[in-house]
């Protein structure tokens, strides 16, 4: 009995140090972009974005463009059209670090990564997205460099500001298994909203 109270004892330990050797990491990387409250909750963006290897798109090809209403944590409506199940869902819940302050998440801390000549602290996110997410964050800006996720790593660039809150404008989609590009994106304009406009269709 006493071994197993013991036991049980280490547990709590561990989950109570984890969470002591992640707060400050999390805090940080919520402080770089401008602190917990200024995190995106329902908002209006408009995006210009193509698939492809290049930066520009192919001969012949052009960019689409979209503005779409989203309200975290899974709603997002195109053209007054929510998407329902969709996993890019979560990754603008990645992008815009609101799956760090999500009650479900379970953060660890995963090792330090050097990718583009940045060195970054990484959390493992999980609990609240499956598969887990790698986030990757820049040791001297504390700003969101990279993510891994689901046979993909994703890049963060051009960070710009609203309303208080630093966003990054750019991400460019790579494979994991050959880092080859296939996925260009431009947030060309946030807006924050106080509620939902009229009209949205529910899911």
């Amino acid at each position: 009995m006493r071994r197993l109270l013991f036991l049980q004892f280490l547990l709590v330990s561990a989950v109570f140090a984890q969470a002591a050797d992640t707060q400050p990491l999390v805090d940080k990387a919520l402080s770089a972009v401008g602190g917990k409250d200024k995190l995106l909750k329902i908002f209006r963006i408009k995006e210009i974005f193509h698939f492809g290897s290049t930066p520009e798109p192919a001969e012949g090809k052009k960019r689409s463009t979209r503005e779409s209403i989203l309200s975290q944590p899974d709603k997002w409506w195109i053209n007054k059209k929510e998407r329902g199940a969709e996993p890019a869902k979560d990754d603008v819940r990645a992008w815009s670090l609101d799956l760090l302050v999500d009650p479900k998440s379970k953060v660890e801390v995963v090792p330090d990564l050097t990718d583009e000549g940045k060195t970054c602290f990484g959390l493992q996110v999980s609990g609240s997205v499956e598969p887990a997410m790698k986030f990757y964050f820049d040791k001297e800006t504390n700003l969101l460099h990279r993510l891994d996720w689901r046979g993909d790593f994703y890049r963060f660039s051009d960070w710009k500001e609203h309303d208080g809150l630093k966003f990054a404008s750019k991400t460019i989609i790579f494979k994991l298994k050959d880092g080859k590009p296939w996925f260009f994106h431009e947030v060309t304009e946030i807006e924050r909203l106080a509620q939902l406009p009229e009209g949205l269709a529910k899911p």
